[in-house]
């Protein structure tokens, strides 16, 4: 089968993306520390996650650093592990140059063990400059072009919803309560006070499926 390499947060669309993408590719996963105040809890998701029947067939996660410490200023809240409040919108949660760290990362690492895809988990309605189409042609033809090495950039899922998303998560039989999509992370589970929880309770019940994460806190009751 054709190899692609994936960028694998442990996050709910990147955990289903990986196990559709497992059904006609050989997957590699990549996760790219930054040192942002969540990652712990997602590493330890990944373990989780990679323990299951369903991902053993991807090949061993690859962990890669592009760090921002010298990027953002030492008070932002995503260094801090202080995010924007449970009803913000998704603008307030902008990691600037997010996708280009990212993907310049997995680029080089492709190009050294020749893999001709990335695969990447943006959904639509993505307000970010980027994650749109023209981003990731442009970024697939820039890495080609510095690396010597054709590389192209899949959205699999640009066009859908998270809770169409959920939907085929739940078909392909995803655990999904060993996804973590939580900015604040408690001890494993989520916080349930960040925008990321508030998006993740609501796309469960817009799917129609019971949602089966443990949250610190339910400010919605």
């Amino acid at each position: 089968m054709e190899a692609t390499a994936l960028l694998f947060s442990s996050g709910l669309d990147s955990a289903v993306l990986a196990a559709a993408e497992a059904r006609t590719r050989t997957v590699h996963p990549l996760y790219v520390s930054a040192g942002l105040a969540w990652e712990g809890g997602e590493l330890a998701a990944i373990e989780r996650l990679l323990a299951t029947p369903l991902y053993r067939d991807l090949a061993p996660i690859v962990r890669l650093t592009f760090t921002v410490d010298d990027l953002y200023p030492s008070t932002h809240w995503a260094l801090r592990g202080t995010p924007p409040a449970f009803d913000t919108p998704d603008e307030d949660v902008y990691l600037t140059g997010r996708n280009i760290a990212l993907l310049s990362k997995a680029g080089i690492y492709c190009a050294q063990h020749a893999l001709p895809r990335i695969a990447i988990g943006p959904l639509a309605g993505n307000p970010f400059p980027d994650a749109t189409p023209d981003f990731f042609a442009a970024m697939a033809r820039a890495l080609s072009l510095g690396l010597a090495h054709e590389i192209t950039i899949d959205a699999p899922f640009a066009a859908m919803h998270k809770s169409d998303v959920i939907r085929l998560g739940a078909e392909l039989k995803v655990p999904f309560e060993l996804t973590l999509s939580c900015m604040n992370p408690k001890q494993g589970r989520h916080c349930g006070q960040c925008s990321k929880c508030r998006e993740r309770r609501d796309a469960f019940r817009e799917a129609g499926i019971d949602d089966p994460t443990v949250y610190v806190s339910r400010p919605w009751r």
